[in-house]
C-alpha cells in the first residue's frame, strides 16, 4: 500500500489525550488511532483548560446571590449566547441546554400541539424514532438517492391534513456520514406548512450549522460529539411549542410560583397543585442546571467557529474518501452506502469483511493494532437491516426471536469515524490492519457472546491504566 501524505489544518484545535499509547495483545504500545469520533469524540484542550478555571469559581446558577454564583450565571448564560450564534440562531429563537440529542428530541416531542403528527425516515438514529412512537407518525422508507428523499416528504404532504405536521430528519448520517438534503426537505416541508427538527448530532461537529440560513425550525446537538464530554446537549429553534402546556420535566427552576391546596383544620388539603410556570428557556430547564457541561459546549462553539471549518471539512472528506478506496480494494471489504459514492458526506465509513464477525473484527483492530472503531447497528436498526440487504422475512424472524430470548445472531457492521485528530498515517493503520485481517485472519484468539454483538480477547493479557478511581 502507498503511504498518505500528512496534511494539517493549521488551525485545527488541539485534543486533549493525543498521542496516547495503548497496551497490545501481543505485547508492547503503540499511538492511539482514534477512529470511533461518531460515538463520541474526545475534549479539547480549551474545553479542558475552561472547566478547569471554572471549578475554582463553581457556585449555584441563577438567583444565588453570592459573588460566585453570579460568575457562573454569567457563564452559564454566556455559554447560551454561544451556542446559539454557533447554530446562526435567530432573534427570537430559544437556547435550551439538554443532556444531549437523544434528551433534545424528547423535549420537542413532549412539547407537539395535539393532535399533530410526525414524519420520519426509516434511516433515523434511534433518538430520532423512538421519542415520536406516541404520536401519529407516518415512517418513510430508506430512500435511494437525495431527490428520491425530497420526493417522497413532498408525495407524504400533500395528503392534506389540517393539523400541526413536524419532519423530522438527520443532517449526516451516522451509520455512512452522508449529508442529507435538509435545505431542500426544510423548502418542501414549509411549502406544505409543516416544520422541520434537524437532527445535527453528526453534522454540527463537522460542518458549519447555520438554522437561519438553512431556515430550519429547530436543530438537536450533543456537545460529546462537539468536543465537549461533559452530559450537555442543546435544542435550538422555535418557542411556540415549547412555551404552551405542561414542560417536559417538572421541578424547581422551571416555575414562577407554586401554591397548594387550603388546609382546613386537620383535614388533609385536597385538590390541585397549582402552578404559574417560568418563560422560556427556564420552563424547559428543570432542576440544577450543568453549569459545567453547558460552558464546556458554549466554549466547544466558541473554539470551532475561531478555526477554518471549511478546510477541517475537505480534509475530513478527503480522508474519508481515502480511506474507503482503500478498504475496498481488500478482498472480502464491502462498504456500505445510502447513495451513489459521488454523494458529499462526513468522514465516516461503514464496511463489512467477509468471514470475520463485526464484533471480532472490531476486537481485533483493537487488541492487536490499537485501533479504536465502532461495531453493531450503530442506534440505527432499519437502515442497518437495509444496508445489508436482510428482508423483512428475515427481520420478522429476528425480532420474534429476541422477544422470546431465543438465541440469535444480530446483523452489524464496523464503522470507522473522523474528526479534529485524525491524521493519514492513522489512516494508512486502519487500512494496513484490515488487509493483514483480511488475509491472515486476527492473530489473537477471541471470545464472541452469543448474538454475535461483541467480541473480546480471551486471554487479555493488556494492564488497564492505573487511574484514581476503581474500574471493573
Amino acid at each position: 500500500m502507498h503511504m498518505l501524505r500528512e496534511r494539517a489544518i493549521p488551525t485545527a484545535p488541539a485534543l486533549v489525550g493525543s498521542g496516547r499509547l495503548v497496551p497490545l495483545v501481543t505485547g508492547g504500545t503503540r499511538p492511539y488511532v482514534n477512529l470511533d469520533y461518531a460515538a463520541s469524540a474526545p475534549c479539547l484542550v480549551a474545553v479542558e483548560r475552561a472547566v478547569g478555571e471554572l471549578l475554582d469559581w463553581y457556585a449555584s446558577v441563577h438567583r444565588g446571590a453570592g459573588f460566585l454564583s453570579d460568575v457562573c450565571t454569567r457563564a452559564y448564560e454566556g455559554a447560551r449566547v454561544a451556542v446559539g450564534a454557533f447554530a446562526g440562531a435567530r432573534a427570537d429563537d430559544t437556547v435550551v441546554f439538554t443532556r444531549n440529542t437523544t434528551d433534545a428530541i424528547n423535549l420537542l416531542a413532549s412539547a407537539l400541539p395535539g393532535g399533530a403528527r410526525v414524519i420520519v425516515f426509516a434511516s433515523e438514529h434511534h433518538a430520532n424514532l423512538l421519542p415520536w412512537r406516541g404520536h401519529d407518525v407516518t415512517v418513510l422508507p430508506v430512500p435511494r438517492s437525495p431527490d428520491e428523499a425530497v420526493a417522497r416528504l413532498d408525495a407524504t404532504l400533500r395528503v392534506a391534513h389540517r393539523r400541526p405536521t413536524l419532519v423530522a430528519v438527520t443532517g449526516a448520517s451516522n451509520v455512512t456520514g452522508e449529508l442529507w438534503p435538509y435545505a431542500e426537505l426544510t423548502a418542501v416541508a414549509h411549502r406544505h406548512g409543516a416544520r422541520l427538527l434537524l437532527d445535527a448530532a453528526q453534522l454540527a461537529p463537522h460542518h458549519p450549522v447555520d438554522i437561519s440560513a438553512w431556515n430550519v425550525d429547530w436543530i438537536a446537538l450533543s456537545a460529546h460529539k462537539m468536543y465537549a464530554p461533559f452530559g450537555a446537549g442543546a435544542l435550538i429553534g422555535r418557542s411556540d411549542w415549547l412555551a404552551t402546556g405542561e414542560p417536559f420535566l417538572a421541578g424547581g427552576g422551571a416555575v414562577r410560583y407554586v401554591g397548594v391546596p387550603t388546609f382546613d383544620g386537620d383535614t388533609d388539603g385536597r385538590g390541585p397543585i397549582d402552578v404559574v410556570w417560568a418563560d422560556l428557556p427556564d420552563r424547559a430547564e428543570a432542576g440544577t442546571p450543568n453549569l459545567v457541561g453547558a460552558v464546556a459546549l458554549g466554549v466547544a462553539c466558541r473554539t470551532l467557529e475561531a478555526s477554518d471549518r471549511v478546510a477541517q471539512a475537505a480534509e475530513e472528506t478527503r480522508l474519508a474518501d481515502r480511506a474507503e478506496a482503500a478498504l475496498a480494494a481488500i478482498p472480502g471489504v464491502r462498504c456500505h452506502r445510502m447513495w451513489d459514492a459521488t454523494h458529499p458526506r462526513i468522514g465516516v465509513v461503514c464496511f463489512s469483511l467477509a468471514g470475520v464477525g463485526y464484533a471480532t473484527l472490531a476486537a481485533a483492530l483493537s487488541a492487536e493494532h490499537g485501533i479504536g472503531v465502532r461495531h453493531g447497528c450503530f442506534c440505527a436498526h432499519p437502515l442497518i437491516t437495509d444496508l445489508l440487504g436482510i428482508g423483512q422475512h428475515q427481520q420478522t424472524h429476528l425480532g420474534r426471536a429476541l422477544r422470546k430470548r431465543s438465541p440469535v445472531m444480530l446483523p452489524g457492521a464496523v464503522r470507522m469515524s473522523i474528526g479534529l485528530g485524525t491524521t493519514a498515517a492513522g489512516i494508512e493503520r486502519l487500512t494496513q490492519a484490515v488487509a493483514e485481517i483480511a488475509a491472515d485472519g486476527p492473530r489473537w484468539t477471541y471470545r464472541t457472546s452469543a448474538d454475535g454483538a461483541d467480541a473480546w480477547p480471551d486471554p487479555d493479557p493488556r494492564p488497564r491504566p492505573d487511574l484514581p478511581f476503581d474500574l471493573a
